[in-house]
């Protein structure tokens, strides 16, 4: 009967380390952040960040190549036509900051543009 006891205690705390590991992994685990590029605009349209918080954002472009351009932020990535490449971010400065397409993708391309929020 002791040793049916001391087995429980030791499942018990070993179902629970796991359970607090996985806990810690899923915390550490950067958030993802998906954005669309489609002829002339981004979506979403806005998004806000935590300064130091590891972030990784994912970009698709619906139609053409097209560039995802924060200099601040030191982002600068093209997106192939039908493609999707991610982004690693720790932004280090709050502030508010504007994305622009950095590759031409027709008559619209200058008003191609995303807020991009980063706060405490």
């Amino acid at each position: 009967m002791k040793q049916k006891k001391v087995w429980s205690l030791l499942v018990t705390g070993f179902l629970l380390s796991i359970a607090s590991l996985h806990s810690a992994l899923a915390q550490d685990a950067p958030q993802r952040i998906e954005i669309t590029a489609k002829r002339f605009s981004y979506s979403p349209g806005e998004i806000t960040l935590k300064k130091g918080q590891p972030v990784v954002i994912v970009l698709t472009s619906a139609d053409v190549t097209h560039g995802f351009r924060i200099p601040e932020l030191k982002i600068d990535v093209q997106i192939p036509a039908g493609g999707t490449k991610e982004v690693d971010v720790k932004p280090q400065r709050t502030g508010d900051f504007v994305a622009h397409c950095s590759v031409f993708c027709g008559p619209g391309h200058a008003s191609m543009a995303m807020k991009v929020h980063v706060v405490n």
